[in-house]
């Protein structure tokens, strides 16, 4: 009996070993979706935040930036604020997806709101600076959610519209035209911001591929924005966010953000390429169009809203009537006078 029990006991022990071997361990890599993608925890951020007050584990912070039970909100929403949360490890997969679950809202009516989020992938970190609380000519990838329009001529698209550019260093954003010369892709992306739930952006860079997706109306279906190719980003970049306030004003919070890794197969050749050494490139940038420039002087970047429109118009046709009623009296009494010397 006990040389059965011991028997029974080593068939076991040796039952658990084989399985250890056999099963992955789903500790260090959380599943979903495609069960060949895996979660790349040392570069997501998720609830809840743990560390101790300010501070977050493998994230830094700079700006205005304030981290609480259910969010990390990059602005408030208040003028002139800035605020970046950046990822500290960099990323050596190849091909990867990056959901961010963000929420934008604020007191602002009409479009009196501003101005905007961006979602980077970059070679520097922790940089702040004009581009969506970001440094400008920056290496790597930007994703630009722009909720204020700042133009009105062949630029001109709809709010808050998402955006996408590939810059190696040399390029520079155009705020006064809303990034248009630069992009390589966007879309208008309408009824984000102020909405009760939160909303889901999918980021998609795979084989030269980048694809972004939105979930906008939290019906758990993502809506393609773009899918674009001839996109080479090096690996050993940095994962960020970062958002910025001006004369308008928006909160601008980060609830999550989840990198996956994914499992594609490749040729023999591509395994000589050095993808640390590569320099961000697109090879398909948006239809150029014709630079018109902006109001300058006081009427710059206002937006009336249909009130203050009718007021306007109010006040200029009442003084045009005053004019022309001076010019009346003016000329009658003119008038008068000749006569008087006539007779």
């Amino acid at each position: 009996m006990v040389s059965k029990m011991a028997t029974f006991r080593v068939l076991v022990h040796v039952a658990l070993v084989l399985l250890s071997f056999s099963v992955p361990c789903i500790d260090s890599r959380e599943r979903e979706g495609n069960p060949r993608d895996y979660l790349k925890r040392e570069h997501s951020l998720v609830k809840p935040y743990t560390g101790s007050g300010m501070s977050i584990p493998l994230w830094d912070f700079t700006g205005n930036t304030m981290v609480t039970n259910n969010f990390v909100r990059l602005t408030a929403d208040r003028q002139t604020q800035r605020g970046a949360i950046w990822n500290k490890i960099p990323c050596n997969v190849r091909d990867w997806e990056l959901h961010v679950h963000f929420k934008i809202h604020g007191k602002g009516r009409g479009t009196l709101f501003g101005d905007g989020l961006a979602i980077w992938y970059v070679k520097d970190r922790m940089e702040e600076g004009q581009v969506f609380g970001s440094r400008d000519y920056y290496k790597g990838l930007g994703l630009f959610i722009d909720t204020y329009s700042n133009h009105n001529g062949p630029h001109n698209h709809r709010h808050p519209y998402l955006s996408a550019q590939i810059n190696n260093g040399t390029w520079k954003y155009d705020h006064d035209r809303d990034g248009t010369h630069t992009e390589v892709a966007g879309c208008e992306a309408l009824g984000l911001r102020n909405v009760d739930h939160d909303t889901t952006m999918a980021i998609r860079y795979s084989q030269d591929r980048l694809t972004v997706m939105l979930d906008i109306d939290n019906k758990n279906e993502w809506k393609e924005c773009f899918d674009v190719t001839g996109i080479r980003l090096p690996t050993g970049f940095f994962f960020g966010a970062s958002a910025q306030t001006g004369q308008l004003a928006d909160n601008h919070d980060i609830l999550s953000m989840k990198v996956y890794e994914l499992e594609v197969s490749r040729a023999e050749a591509d395994g000589s390429v050095d993808y640390s050494k590569i320099s961000p490139q697109a090879d398909f940038f948006a239809p150029p169009r014709d630079h018109i420039d902006d109001p300058s002087g006081a009427f710059k970047n206002i937006s009336l809203s249909w009130g203050k429109l009718f007021l306007l118009i109010f006040c200029v046709c009442l003084g045009g009537l005053v004019c022309i009623i001076v010019g009346v009296l003016v000329f009658q009494k003119r008038q008068e006078q000749n006569r008087k010397r006539f007779y």
